[in-house]
């Protein structure tokens, strides 16, 4: 048995075994697993509807173009017939769809704890932590501050210890106090040996997303080969709107496809600033601005692992200020669920708030993004736990109260809930009550009441006197409280000392090699 082998079985016990129990002093939490969303996606298009925005969408490649700044992907472009004038690049509806038709359907995406896979694609829906956010807010700090290195590591520490996080983003805070040229040298380090999930490299250049490749490879024990067998990481990529893609993030995608990693495009247009002001104009634009890229990274690795994003909202009219979670950015992201399933790829959705502190505002705006993920068919959604002020603060607060909502988007769609078998019906349990009685005190209810209904971890279902006599403690003082007890018992995932000494030395020597340049 190799060293490697040895490690994986260490690592999956450990995540298994701490899915099972309840942690000292901190919560019982549902286990890991992949949720699988039964329900049928809303789909407010038309037939016809679908196909308008579709030849919106080629038109608009067609016709118009797209400005790629990237010469080698320009040059790519070129050589596959596009037409290339300066910068823009415009290319038939037939080149697009033939290299569309390339992409799996779904995919897999493996860390280097092989217990912690997740699948891209056949109706899953996976959930990650913020990422990118320039500032941190605390309760305890109480003020909107710059990011830290302590402040990203301690929310790697939850996106690792809560189970309803399937991956982890990019930074889920920027560390400032870490210098441009080799900051992601310590944070993928700390994401690398702090998490043992799937995790994501930023497309800011060559050295960047080579480094993290490379880290990657180190912490799985991969050789070269098998890395590149199947998707071990992923990088997702914004063009830069309205109909755009700028140099550094073309080259970390062409980069990634040609070593099969997971890639995800997600343009960000806002209807009424970047995009059109309505909503169709806005998915059509959004669309062609994704589909473009997915063809040069099928064109480049056939089959590529490719998937098409959604952050399509709206400006707020009085002020530019973008808002999130509102019914426009819903209908947006289901009008692009439903095209995601015509060009049959898997689709990125968000769970965003526009709300500066973690309140009633930030978490009914989250709610309308998440649920909007699910009533999409979105099968990666970013962004899940942690999202204030429209994505320029991280609070740990948020991310636990965000948890409570993803485990009840989990619980939802487990099969148990809507069973039909002749116990779920419970015939015997209703003739034994009849009329008079009550179920509480029967077989069939003590059978089942510990596992029944989902159990809150944060929610407080008492009445108010049992509240107010508690503390009167509000949600979000319940939440900050969790938080520090999950701190005060994390545990790091196991990982072998041989590999981790590897991950540091390359770490060391990077950095005395000057990191990555930061004038891109």
């Amino acid at each position: 048995m190799g060293e490697g082998e040895t490690r994986r079985r260490r690592g999956g016990g450990r995540a298994g075994n701490a899915a099972r129990r309840k942690v000292k002093g901190a919560i019982e939490q549902m286990p890991w697993r992949l949720p699988v969303n039964m329900d049928r996606p809303t789909e407010p298009l038309s037939a016809e509807g679908v196909e308008r925005i579709h030849e919106g969408a080629m038109r608009i490649l067609e016709e118009i173009g797209i400005e790629f700044y990237n010469t080698e992907a320009r040059d790519i472009l070129k050589e596959a017939g596009c037409i290339v004038d300066g910068d823009n690049v415009r290319m038939g509806r037939e080149f697009i769809m033939e290299m569309v038709k390339k992409a799996p359907p779904s995919w897999t995406l493996t860390p280097r704890n092989p217990d912690r896979q997740i699948v891209m694609g056949d109706n899953h829906i996976l959930f990650g932590n913020v990422s990118s956010p320039p500032n941190f807010w605390d309760m305890e700090i109480g003020r909107k501050v710059p990011g830290t290195r302590e402040m990203c590591a301690n929310l790697f520490k939850l996106s690792q210890y809560f189970n309803c996080i399937h991956f982890v983003g990019g930074y889920p805070v920027e560390p400032q106090d870490i210098h441009a040229s080799i900051r992601h040298l310590d944070v993928l380090f700390d994401k690398l040996t702090l998490t043992d999930k799937v995790a994501h490299t930023y497309s800011l250049g060559k050295e960047r997303v080579e480094d993290a490749m490379e880290m990657v490879r180190i912490s799985g024990g991969w050789t070269d080969a098998e890395f590149e067998d199947s998707p071990k990481m992923y990088t997702n990529i914004n063009s830069t709107s309205p109909l755009k893609h700028d140099e550094p993030m073309m080259d970390g995608w062409m980069r990634m496809a040609r070593r099969n990693q997971g890639l995800v495009v997600t343009p960000f247009t806002l209807a009424g600033a970047m995009a059109p002001v309505t909503m169709a104009g806005a998915v059509a634009q959004s669309l062609a601005e994704g589909l473009c890229a997915i063809a040069l990274a099928q064109y480049i690795r056939p089959g590529a692992a490719c998937a098409i994003g959604t952050f399509t909202s709206n400006v707020d009219m009085k002020s530019g200020a973008p808002a999130f979670g509102t019914p426009e950015y819903m209908r947006a992201t289901q009008m692009t669920g439903q095209m995601a399933r015509y060009y049959g790829l898997p689709m990125r959705a968000s769970g965003v708030c526009a709300a500066n502190v973690p309140d009633g505002q930030a978490m009914w705006e989250t709610s309308n993004s998440l649920w909007s993920a699910v009533q999409s068919g979105a099968n990666m959604v970013y962004h899940a736990a942690g999202w204030l002020e429209g994505g320029l603060i991280a609070s740990p607060e948020k991310f636990v109260m965000d948890c409570e909502v993803l485990q009840m988007i989990q619980r939802y769609m487990e099969p148990e809930v809507w069973a039909t078998g002749p116990d779920e019906i419970a015939i015997d349990a209703i003739k034994a009550v009849g009329s008079e009685g009550h179920f509480f005190g029967i077989q069939h209810t003590q059978d089942r009441y510990t596992s029944a209904f989902y159990q809150p971890f944060v929610s407080d279902w008492r009445n108010f006197e049992a509240w107010e006599a508690a503390g009167a403690v509000w949600t979000p003082e319940r939440a900050h409280q969790v938080y520090k007890e999950i701190l005060a018992d994390f545990e790091e995932p196991a990982m072998d000392v041989a590999i981790r000494e590897e991950l540091a030395d390359f770490v060391a020597r990077r950095k005395a090699e000057g990191g990555a340049p930061t004038d891109f």
